[in-house]
Formats: structure tokens, sequence, C-alpha cells
């Protein structure tokens, strides 16, 4: 399975996935689900995966191939960098992953499976605001507002508490990444499924490039201090609360 969150920002955007996948409890490998395309000044695009990892695989595919005028006739149209709004750029997306719904989606369904993907998109065109999308299986997708600024995908129940409690458009990139790191110490307490590394990546509102990605393994130093403090933090609320009078 994975975990993956998108958070909208005034500042930017902050986006993370966990790396691991499990197709049962002896079949367990790493691979990347956090995808980028950028023309320095001109357009940043990010995508997160999760869900049937050939599915994805085929949907980022296109998308690369799309970015890089390798889809012949027509390329434009479907090229990421062809669009003039992120709305159009997450049509785009949509499109894509339609795409391989038409080609594979019906042998899926003769073979018992389900056609099983979902996607965050982020990113920035030239002058506009970035934006962010959750695009579902269908193609369709939602855009994140100031009233919810992130989205999840994957096994998102064990992080969702905390994003819900603090998560604000108006926060810092690194205060916002800080939340995000802790939603996924959450969710590797509670689900075996998700694992390290982390790939996270900060995008600052105007900047039109990506500066700051990072990959966090079972070494990095910060994130074992977080997870630390973190249950201190909580040993020492849930110490100074009142006991209920039974």
């Amino acid at each position: 399975m994975t975990y993956c969150v998108g958070l909208l920002l005034d500042d930017g955007l902050v986006m993370a996935a966990d790396t691991r996948t499990n197709a049962g409890v002896d079949n367990v490998g790493k691979f990347k689900k956090l995808f980028t395309w950028e023309k320095p000044g001109h357009a940043v695009f990010v995508l997160l995966t999760a869900g049937n990892l050939a599915i994805t695989q085929a949907v980022v595919s296109i998308l690369s191939e799309g970015a890089q005028g390798k889809l012949g006739r027509g390329a434009k149209a479907s090229s990421l960098f062809g669009a003039r709004t992120m709305f159009q750029a997450a049509r785009i997306v949509g499109k894509a992953v339609r795409g391989v719904k038409e080609l594979d989606g019906e042998y899926l369904q003769s073979n018992g499976e389900a056609f099983t993907a979902s996607f965050i998109f982020g990113g920035q065109i030239g002058t506009e605001r970035p934006r962010l999308f959750n695009i579902y299986s269908a193609g369709n997708f939602i855009e994140a507002t100031g009233d919810t600024p992130f989205f999840q995908i994957g096994e998102h129940k064990y992080g969702k508490p905390i994003l819900d409690r603090v998560a604000r458009n108006d926060m810092k990139l690194g205060d916002a990444a800080k939340m995000v790191l802790l939603s996924f110490d959450s969710t590797l307490r509670s689900n075996l499924s998700v694992g390290l590394p982390i790939d996270l990546l900060t995008y600052e509102t105007g900047s039109l490039r990506i500066e700051h990605t990072k990959r966090i393994g079972l070494d990095d130093a910060y994130f074992k201090m977080l997870s630390s403090e973190w249950s201190k933090a909580l040993r020492t609320a849930f110490m100074n609360i009142e006991a209920l009078d039974i």
C-alpha cells in the first residue's frame, strides 16, 4: 500500500509519499511515488501516486513522454507544458488515467482485478497561483480550497487527525513540512503497509523551479528526533489533563 499527502499553502506546496509497495507479507518492495516535471521560470508539476503500481507507472510514463514531446501527432495537447492553467494540466493527467483504463481496464477486470489508482497533483504555471488536485481512477478530480487545504491518498486514516487539527493554508513551509512528517510518523507506527524512505518536496510560490527535495530514511536524524519529541509531548499533554472522576 502507500501513503501520500499534498498540502496547498499561501507560501507554496508540501508534497510527500512513502515508497513501500507490497503484494503480500513476503513480497515487499520500494518504488518511488513522487514525480516531478519542470521548466524553470515557466511551470512546475508534482504528482503523487497510489494504487496498482502497473497503472500508476503507466500514467507517469504517458505524462513523461508527453512532456518530452514523444507522443507524436497531438503531443502538445497531451503535454503538461502545453497547459495554460493548472486546471488544464489536471485534465491532461485525468486523460492519461482514462487512456490506461481504456487499454488495460477490461483485462484487469477479466482477471478479477479492479482498476485502482489515485493521484495528488499540484504545481504552478506562470503567474497563476499554485493549485492542488485529487485525481480519481475515473480521471475526474476535485481541487483543494482554503477550507480544505490538503489531500491524502492511500492509508490515510492514521495520519489524518493531526492534519485535521493543525493544517492551515497560512502555515509556513517549514512548519507544514514538520506537520506532514508527524502525519507519516503516526501512520508508520500503526500500519505496516507504509514504510520508509519518505520522499518530501517543498515548493515556494512564484519560484517556478524545484529546489527543495529530501529522501528521509531510517537513519534520518531529524525524523528520529521529531518522532521522539512528539511521543514525549503527547505523553506530557496526556498527563496534564485532569483524570476522569470515577
